[in-house]
């Protein structure tokens, strides 16, 4: 089963659509947790026209997760992702 991904409203400080967002989820190729924590994960995925997004998100329970940023994807995230 997928998960839920709810979003709150700092999702989309940067401007990035909500369907991007979740066409990320469908085309990540990298994802971490954020160090020294415990439910906070990143992905690198792929918006709608290709370009690499970051997307940071909360593991709200085992079929929830909940999105609290998106943006155009910064070096640091291209590099641990390898693209």
């Amino acid at each position: 089963m997928e998960p839920v991904i709810e979003f709150i409203d700092t999702a989309f400080n940067h401007k990035v659509p909500e369907a991007d967002i979740r066409w990320a989820f469908e085309t990540f190729v990298f994802e971490e947790r954020i160090a020294e924590t415990k439910d906070k994960y990143v992905i690198v995925g792929f918006d709608r026209t290709g370009n690499p997004l970051e997307v940071m998100f909360n593991q709200v329970d085992e079929d929830t997760i909940e999105v609290f940023h998106a943006m155009k994807c910064r070096a640091q995230w291209k590099k641990k992702a390898g693209i």
